[in-house]
């Protein structure tokens, strides 16, 4: 799947927003990535994932993990395409955790699995989970790279979509995007 075709994918879908957005970084922005709209079509998730999983074979991962809520459709969905373990960290006390019993092996090799990525801030707090379960992380897979691949998160990183996409500290704003009212469609 090319970059056209899965942004394709998500125009299709409602899931490319233009606006005024708030970021989950804090940052402004006037294009947000409502990964839901397009998640939740079972024939869209099974492309986007079967794309993600070809990039990551050879990972080496023997089980996926993904920050909830964002990533667990098609961190799930990338983990079945490849065969292996699903595991996912949720929020306890505004951190995310490991709960419901869910452990790693020494040693265990985990592909971290997220939707969209500006700061990588969520794709980082997953990384130290499974580091301090004694994990090792085998690489990163995202459908949207926001950074344009600039963000370097010391693993092989794979995306669907990389691009530039401009966002702004609330105190930096230019004249045309604070003139629109912000809205915060992601979650919190």
């Amino acid at each position: 799947m090319t970059s056209e075709h899965a942004l394709d994918l998500f125009r299709s879908t409602g899931a490319l927003l233009e606006g005024h957005f708030i970021l989950r970084s804090g940052l402004h922005s006037r294009q947000f990535f409502q990964c839901a709209q397009a998640l939740q079509q079972m024939p869209v998730v099974e492309r986007f994932g079967a794309a993600l999983a070809d990039r990551c074979r050879g990972s080496g991962a023997v089980t996926v993990i993904s920050p909830a809520m964002g990533g667990l459709v098609i961190g799930q969905e990338v983990a079945r395409q490849l065969g292996l373990r699903f595991l996912f960290a949720e929020k306890e006390e505004g951190r995310l955790v490991l709960r419901r019993g869910f452990r790693m092996a020494p040693g265990e090799r985990c592909l971290v699995v997220e939707d969209v990525v500006t700061k990588g801030g969520r794709v980082q707090e997953t990384m130290e989970i499974v580091r301090q379960q004694g994990g090792v992380v085998a690489g990163v897979a995202m459908l949207v790279d926001r950074s344009d691949g600039t963000l370097d998160l010391g693993v092989p990183t794979h995306s669907l979509i990389r691009l530039h996409v401009e966002a702004f500290p609330a105190d930096q704003l230019p004249p045309d995007l604070a003139a629109l009212p912000a809205t915060k469609p992601g979650s919190k």
